[in-house]
């Protein structure tokens, strides 16, 4: 999944990237509330990680303008205020969680995990199509009574194949959920790790779930 970061605690913002990165997310980073904004504002992300105390333009007018413009990608706040009445406005400005530093990353972690869930036609941690399934909590991947092991780019790319199922996803679609911004789109990088998805979790299969549409992108369905 692609998740926006907008922290300007850089120790704090990287070991949070960090951390997103080793469970497979695409992470864009800003440190400012101005280029949070232009970031948020430019495409829909999976989640975004939101600090409230930010040079620049504060989280909570960010987080009033992305609504008020219906951005509805799901909001993680981040911060020292830990009064009700700051918990209350930032839950009724748009806000869907918020997290008091400082907090562990382990809650962190299963705070994300429920935001990418509330926003998915999934709602579960597991996901599968045939025998294959994909755990979230604990990025266990199986085919039949096989494990497979994946990088974290290709990790990231059969989530959001999973998460998507049945719909036809285009190369550029998919370059936008799993790589960030400083990736250099080129969509042969798309058909690449495609192929290496398919060497793993379909070569020794007799039911292929990844489907190429030509001149489109790809599907991952059983068909019949």
């Amino acid at each position: 999944m692609r998740i926006l970061v907008i922290e300007d605690d850089q120790v704090l913002h990287h070991l949070i990237s960090k951390r997103l990165k080793e469970e497979g997310h695409s992470v864009d980073d800003c440190y400012d509330g101005e280029a949070g904004f232009d970031y948020a504002d430019s495409m829909q992300y999976d989640c975004i990680v939101l600090d409230l105390m930010l040079p620049k333009r504060d989280g909570i007018s960010i987080l009033k303008e992305l609504r008020s413009k219906g951005n509805p990608s799901p909001v993680l706040i981040l911060t020292a205020r830990d009064s009700i009445d700051d918990r209350v406005i930032g839950l009724d400005t748009g806000a869907d969680d918020y997290l008091v530093k400082p907090f562990a990353f382990d809650e962190f972690s299963a705070r994300v995990r429920a935001l990418l869930r509330r926003g998915s036609d999934t709602k579960s941690t597991v996901l599968s199509l045939a025998d294959l399934t994909l755990n979230t909590t604990n990025r266990k991947i199986t085919r039949g009574e096989r494990n497979i092991a994946l990088t974290s780019t290709e990790y990231a790319l059969l989530e959001y194949l999973l998460r998507n199922q049945g719909h036809v996803l285009t190369r550029s679609q998919t370059a936008d959920h799993v790589w960030n911004y400083d990736f250099e789109y080129d969509s042969n990088v798309v058909d690449v790790y495609i192929r290496y998805l398919r060497n793993k979790i379909d070569r020794d299969f007799p039911v292929k779930l990844i489907h190429t549409i030509r001149g489109t992108g790809y599907v991952m369905r059983v068909e019949s």
